[in-house]
C-alpha cells in the first residue's frame, strides 16, 4: 500500500526517507531515521517496532541485510512485510515478502533502496530509482524527485492520501548545532487528494524560510534597493518614515522586524545585503515588482 525510498548522502552525512501511500498519515508509520546511523522504511503489513530495532542493530555494527534477517527470523508474518534499510555508510538492503499484495518489489542501488507494494506496476520502483540516480542536488532534492517519479508512474494503485519526507543532517536542524537538532527537513501530508505535490509545495515554503542553501551570488545590496524596501515595508505597516531611498536605522529595524515575523530570522545578514529569495518574497507580499 506504499512506495518509499531510503537513501544517504555519505559526503554531507544526510540520511532520509520519502514515502507516499493510500493510507492515513503514512509518515507516522513507515519512516525511521537516526543521524549517523541509517534510515528504515517498514511497510506493507508494517511492524512499527522494526524501525527502532533496526536502527539499534545498525548502530551496533549489523549490516542492513543482517539486521533485516534478524528481525524477520522470528516473525510469523514475515512474508507480509516489506522493509528498506540504508546505513550511514551507504550499505542498502530491501526485503519484499512473498505475500505482499502485487505489484510488490524493490530495487537496491548505491546508497539507496526503493520499495513498494500494491503498486500500479514495476515501473513505479523503476522510475523512482532512475529519478534518484539522475537528479542533481542535495539528498532532499533526489528523494523528492524519486517520490514524484513514482507518483507519476502510477504509485499506489488504490489511489492517493498521504506523503512524508524526513532528512537528517548533523547540526542541520533549525537553530544549528544544538544537541539533538538534526532535522534538516521534516514534513508530512497526512490526508490530501494529491499528497506528493502538496509535499513538494510545503518543501518549497520550508526551503524559503528554513534552509540556508541560497546561491551565494543571489543577493542584493540593501543600499541599492533601499527605496523598494521602504515602500514595501510601509505598505505592510512596518515602516512609517519617508520613502527616499536612504538606508537609515529605522529602515533596518523595520526590515529586521518583518523578517522575524515572517520566520526569516535565520536569514538576516550582517553585511548590508539581503538574500534574493527574501527580497523577492518581501516585494511579492507587498504587491510590488522587483524590477
Amino acid at each position: 500500500m506504499t512506495f518509499s525510498i531510503v537513501a544517504v548522502d555519505r559526503e554531507k552525512g544526510d540520511i532520509g526517507v520519502a514515502v507516499s501511500s493510500k493510507f492515513i498519515s503514512v509518515g507516522s508509520v513507515v519512516p525511521w531515521v537516526k543521524v549517523g546511523v541509517g534510515a528504515v522504511a517498514t511497510q506493507a503489513w508494517a511492524n512499527v517496532k522494526f524501525g527502532p530495532i533496526l536502527l539499534y542493530l545498525l548502530e551496533n555494527r549489523y549490516t542492513p541485510k543482517q539486521a533485516v534477517e534478524l528481525v524477520l527470523s522470528s516473525d510469523p508474518k514475515r512474508e507480509h512485510r516489506q522493509i528498506g534499510v540504508v546505513s550511514a555508510k551507504g550499505e542498502a538492503y530491501a526485503y519484499t515478502g512473498a505475500s505482499c499484495i502485487p505489484y510488490a518489489g524493490h530495487i537496491v542501488g548505491d546508497g539507496f533502496a526503493v520499495q513498494g507494494n500494491i503498486l500500479a506496476g514495476e515501473e513505479v520502483v523503476e522510475s523512482m530509482a532512475k529519478a534518484f540516480e539522475n537528479t542533481k542536488g542535495e539528498l532532499v532534492d533526489k528523494l523528492l524527485a524519486a517520490l514524484k517519479a513514482g507518483d507519476s508512474a502510477g504509485g499506489d494503485k488504490r489511489g492517493k492520501q498521504s506523503a512524508a519526507i524526513i532528512v537528517l543532517r548533523p547540526c542541520g536542524g533549525y537553530g544549528g548545532c544544538l544537541e539533538g537538532v538534526d532535522k534538516y527537513v521534516d514534513l508530512r501530508v497526512d490526508d490530501h487528494p494529491d499528497p506528493v505535490n502538496e509535499l513538494i509545495r510545503l518543501f518549497e515554503i520550508w526551503e524559503l524560510t528554513i534552509l540556508e542553501r541560497e546561491d551565494p551570488s543571489d543577493v542584493y545590496s540593501l543600499s541599492e534597493v533601499a527605496q523598494n524596501i521602504q515602500l514595501a515595508l510601509k505598505k505592510l505597516g512596518y515602516y512609517r518614515g519617508e520613502v527616499d531611498g536612504v538606508l537609515n536605522n529605522d529602515v533596518l529595524k523595520a526590515l529586521e522586524l518583518w523578517m522575524g515575523i515572517n520566520n526569516f530570522e535565520n536569514k538576516i545578514r550582517s553585511d548590508s545585503r539581503i538574500w534574493g529569495s527574501v527580497y523577492r518574497f518581501l516585494m511579492k507580499q507587498a504587491g510590488l515588482s522587483t524590477s
